[in-house]
């Protein structure tokens, strides 16, 4: 018999022991696509009113489009549905300039839209309280929530007259 024709078992034991390893490296990189449930409900304690209570007026009364006091207007804006959930924004003005931004609805159901807003939302205020319009640079990382914050944001304005 022929030196290279005999039979190799310690071949067959380290391919064998190399895809056991594989396939144990392969089963434990795959995470769930939704986070447990007890994860969700401990990530929000404290956290920032969902958009459904956000977008709530007190108390049954309806929230008002537009309200004006002693020189002081707010104007909310349309609710723009983005890819996330749902964004609205709400403007304060005083003699024609834009006072404060506030986003009155935003997405925020999972630990990830609360991550990603937690940094986007102040940023788009700033911008906006300093532009004076509508004409503001998009988050990085929050191009949907950038999108909708600004769209709402422009039709505020124009239901101010601005």
């Amino acid at each position: 018999m022929h030196a290279l024709k005999k039979h190799r078992p310690l071949r067959r034991v380290m391919l064998a022991a190399a895809t056991t390893v594989t396939g144990f490296v392969l089963l434990l990189s795959l995470k769930p696509h939704t986070p447990p449930t007890v994860a969700q409900a401990s990530s929000s304690a404290g956290q920032s009113p969902s958009r459904s209570q956000a977008s709530q007026a007190p108390s049954g009364t309806p929230s008002p489009k537009s309200t004006k006091s002693a020189g002081t207007k707010t104007v909310t804006g349309d609710t723009v549905q983005t890819r996330w959930g749902p964004v609205q924004v709400r403007i304060t003005l005083k003699n024609g300039k834009i006072t404060d931004v506030t986003a009155v609805s935003y997405p925020s159901d999972n630990p990830r839209d609360q991550e990603i807003n937690s940094y986007a939302l102040p940023q788009l205020r700033r911008e906006a309280l300093a532009a004076q319009s509508a004409s503001i640079d998009s988050v990085s990382g929050a191009s949907y929530t950038s999108d909708g914050y600004k769209q709402s944001l422009q039709s505020a304005l124009d239901s101010a007259g601005l």
